[in-house]
């Protein structure tokens, strides 16, 4: 279900629409990047870069420093929300296109946000901040706010998991490179520089979880796998609002728009969440 909600969420962060609507607030969209911090952060508030560098997690302090730092200097988060809200629509609308007002994508909205609301978002700050938001009223915008308070959700959950198996900021993304996900060249976004990756991969050696020539070693791959396997287990809970039937439909409903989105080439093939975005569109 991740591998199905993530695309929809995905669209806000390399459709064209989210860089007009950012560059409309005064931000820079030569890069994503100010965009992304400001549209991803607003549900929070005007937060200060240490606050979002512990909740994104993987990202150097020095690239949140960056981007955080002026978020709010350029715009408010209420006007953030404002245009993040209006770049969903317009972006969603383009992609899917007669889809917009089906029964089919009412009905998956419907059934994503019954999960969504279910989450527990105790200890969950990405997801409860998205969760405190008002629903919006047309189906696009519901699926796809849907789909962000279930993968912040996961989210949330998956750095719990990544701690608890100790693993930093910059070894989870050296960690999650080794074990294949994709090339170290996909992880450098994290702007991590090229000391800090060598220090990661020397951290993680000592403790006998990376060959010498960089690749997981057969504990490594276990400690990787444990990772995403508690990940699995720490999301699984608002999908018990819906009966397994009703998430295979949802399934169902949500592959003919994830494969329009994909269609259209937005969508990084690679990306350091580890999803191949290759649907076989058979």
């Amino acid at each position: 279900m991740w591998q199905l909600l993530e695309p929809v969420h995905a669209t806000l962060y390399y459709a064209a629409e989210a860089s007009e609507e950012a560059a409309s607030l005064g931000y820079a969209t030569d890069e994503r990047w100010p965009g992304y911090f400001a549209y991803r952060a607003a549900p929070l508030g005007p937060a200060v870069p240490g606050v979002v560098n512990a909740l994104f997690y993987s990202f150097s302090p020095r690239m949140v420093e960056r981007f955080a730092a002026p978020a709010w200097r350029t715009a408010a988060p209420e006007r953030v929300l404002a245009a993040r809200n209006t770049a969903v629509d317009r972006a969603l609308r383009r992609l899917l296109g007669d889809r917009i007002g089906s029964p089919e994508l009412r009905e998956a909205a419907e059934l994503a946000r019954r999960a969504a609301e279910a989450a527990d978002t105790a200890g969950r700050p990405m997801a409860a901040a998205n969760a405190a938001l008002p629903w919006p009223d047309e189906p696009h915008e519901v699926l796809w706010q849907a789909a962000t308070i279930l993968r912040e959700h996961r989210g949330d959950g998956h750095i719990a998991a990544l701690q608890t198996h100790g693993l930093g900021p910059a070894e989870s993304l050296v960690s999650h490179a080794a074990a294949g996900a994709a090339p170290d060249e996909v992880f450098a976004s994290r702007r991590w520089t090229g000391e800090d990756w060598t220090a990661a991969r020397e951290r993680l050696a000592a403790r006998g979880l990376l060959e010498a020539d960089g690749r997981a070693t057969p504990e490594g791959l276990r400690v990787r796998s444990a990772v995403e396997q508690l990940t699995d287990e720490l999301a699984a809970a608002p999908w018990e609002a819906l009966t397994p039937a009703e998430t295979a439909r949802l399934a169902e409903l949500l592959v003919p728009p994830v494969l329009d989105i994909v269609a259209t080439g937005l969508l990084p093939a690679q990306s350091t969440l580890g999803i191949g975005l290759k649907y076989d569109h058979a």
